[in-house]
């Protein structure tokens, strides 16, 4: 009996130290604007909603394009997203700065499609996962 606890142990504590998302995590990265001007970055972790697998996590966007005296501006926010096989997609919502914009685009080496904000014109924006 005392070689099985001691055979289950390992087990039982590595299962209460595994974060209770599953632990999938991705590199997201991305630009946005007509010229590509915001870089995004992001760690995200899979959490399971119901049935249906999401990715979310801290965003950072930084302004790369012409930038002021005081540095690039940079601002940070939250993603949440989902991915679909059929078809190859990827639906995600973005908090930056208190403001909800959605996002919807397809895959091909990247999932490119356009982001959309209250009160502001579409967006381009390519996120690559890693």
């Amino acid at each position: 009996m005392k070689a099985l606890h001691a055979r289950l142990l390992p087990i039982v504590v590595a299962a209460m130290a595994a974060p209770a998302w599953g632990g999938a995590e991705l590199k997201l990265v991305g630009y946005s604007g007509s010229l590509g001007e915001w870089e995004w970055s992001a760690s995200v972790a899979e959490t399971i909603a119901g049935r249906t697998k999401e990715f979310a996590g801290p965003l950072t966007m930084q302004h790369v394009g012409v930038c002021s005296q005081d540095g690039p501006e940079t601002k940070t926010g939250r993603i949440r997203f989902q991915l679909s096989r059929m078809p190859p997609e990827m639906k995600a919502t973005v908090w930056i700065d208190g403001v909800e914009c959605k996002f919807s685009g397809r895959l091909s080496d990247r999932y490119s499609g356009s982001m959309t904000c209250p009160d502001r014109q579409a967006m381009l924006l390519n996120i690559w996962l890693k």
